[in-house]
This record gives C-alpha cells, structure tokens and sequence, in this order.
C-alpha cells in the first residue's frame, strides 16, 4: 500500500503509445503494470492544499484551499477565459506569477477527442496538455506571444469549433478519425478577417501560423476495453474506489466498476493498493 496526497497523474509517450504514473505525495507509481488488474484507491477524508499545505475540509480549482483560491493567480478567472487577462491593466494577483507563466509563448492547437475542439497551452506544455484531455489527435496551429492573445484566437475559433471535451464519448472510446490538416486551413480560410484584425492591433509576431514542418501527432492510450455505459464515481460518496483497472486516458481512471476523475480530487490524500 502507498498512502500520500493525489496529484495529477504525470503522463509520457513513446512512439505514440501513453503511459502514466500514479502520483501520491512522493511516491509516483508506474501503471503499465497495473492494467487489468484490480486496484484500489481508498480517499481517507484528509484534504491539503497543493500550495500551501494547509488541512481543508474542501477543495477549490482542483487542489486549492479558499485562502489560496482568493489570493492566487493561478486561480483567477482568467485562467479560465485568458481573453479577460487583466495583466496589462496592472491588476493581476500575482505579476511576478504571471510573467513566468502567462506572459509567455502559447500555441493555439486542434486536437481530436472523438469531435474537433480548439484548445491552447502554455509553449512548454505539449504533448502533456493533449495527453491531459484524451486527445487521440492534435495538431498545433499558432505560436502566440503570451496567454492573452492565445485567449483571443480561441475566442475567434470557437464560433466555429467547440472548446470543450464531451469527456463521456471520449471515455467510450468513440473513434472518429479527422484530417486535422483540412481542418486547420478550412478554419482559417473562414476567419482569417478576424486573424488579420488581431494582427493588425497587436502586431505580425503577436500570431505566428507554424510552418511546413509544423505535423499532426496521433496518442494510443493504454485502454483494454471502452465501457458502453459511463458510470461515474464520486469519491466523496464512494471514498474506496476498487475494480479491476480497464484502462487511463485523459486524467480518467476507466474502472470495470465505473470511471474517476483522478485529477479532479488533486489534494486529496488516498491509499492505493495492488
């Protein structure tokens, strides 16, 4: 048994095949082996803040005690909608945060999670964000100069293409291959006013459309067997989650007994056993 504190489980591929470990605390478990067997992640009711380490009797933005979800960049609301950055309005929580972490290069992607969906990402962050939401295929389409203007092209992007994952289809394994490529210059082609506009505002190098070399990557997670009904487990009304262990993908946990999103507990601490 190995008890600590959940985070979000580190993921890794070779050759187009992912693998991912189990992080608890200081322990990071490799969970090749753990496929098709059964496991079990036992929640103690314990919950720490992965900033500051303090008890909480709740978790806020995935792993964060209130104090730090009020006082944090990192928890901000543009975080989630990094269009409404407000850094150059001299308001951020934390500047010193956000020059290490949003004034910095950002791509625009495409990525496949069973339909088309537009998504960005910090420039030192992929694969692992594709590798994150279960992406079966992604391809970059811009380098940006920081979160902000990332924020921007999505915006335009999205009244064409959803932002969001329908984790549930992506969980069945529902296979639909795209031509992310066609893709990429057919949205283009339709928005390039709007593109040119933000250009013209911020600069030619504030978007950079990647080049010829610029390729489509394509992710096998290791799953034995997609369930044909999501059943989903809350930990906090189940907090010993056991089944024999069917597959990863995404931050899901795909269960015989049903699936968990691991990262959504990030904090809190747990026993796992195999």
């Amino acid at each position: 048994m190995i008890q600590g504190n959940l985070r979000k489980m580190p993921a890794k591929v070779a050759d187009g095949k992912v693998s991912y470990e189990l992080k608890l605390g200081d322990h990071l478990v490799p969970l090749e082996q753990a496929i098709g067997q059964k496991v079990s992640l036992n929640f103690t009711g314990q919950i720490h803040c992965i900033h500051c380490g303090r008890a909480s009797k709740k978790s806020f933005s995935q792993g964060y005690c209130y104090p730090c979800f009020k006082k944090l960049a990192a928890c901000d609301t543009c975080i989630m909608s990094p269009e409404k950055c407000h850094y150059f309005e001299g308001t951020c929580r934390e500047p010193d945060w956000a020059d290490k972490y949003c004034m910095q290069s950002h791509y625009v992607y495409l990525s496949n999670t069973t339909a088309l969906k537009v998504g960005i990402t910090r420039g030192d962050q992929l694969p692992t964000r594709w590798l994150d939401q279960g992406a079966t295929q992604a391809r970059a389409m811009f380098l940006v100069e920081n979160r902000r203007m990332s924020g921007l092209v999505e915006t335009l992007f999205k009244s064409e293409v959803a932002d969001k994952t329908n984790w549930r289809n992506m969980l069945k394994g529902i296979d639909v291959e795209l031509n992310l490529e066609v893709e990429q210059e057919r949205l283009i082609n339709r928005l390039w006013e709007g593109l040119d506009a933000l250009q013209n505002e911020y600069g030619l190098q504030a978007i950079q459309e990647l080049g010829a070399d610029n390729v489509t990557h394509e992710f096998v997670y290791p799953v034995l067997e997609y369930p044909t009904k999501i059943t989903s487990i809350n930990a906090e009304k189940t907090p010993l989650v056991e089944g024999t262990l069917m597959g990863i993908k995404g931050q899901y946990w795909i269960l015989d007994t049903g699936v968990i999103n691991l990262r959504k507990y990030t904090g809190y601490e747990a026993e796992f056993t195999l």
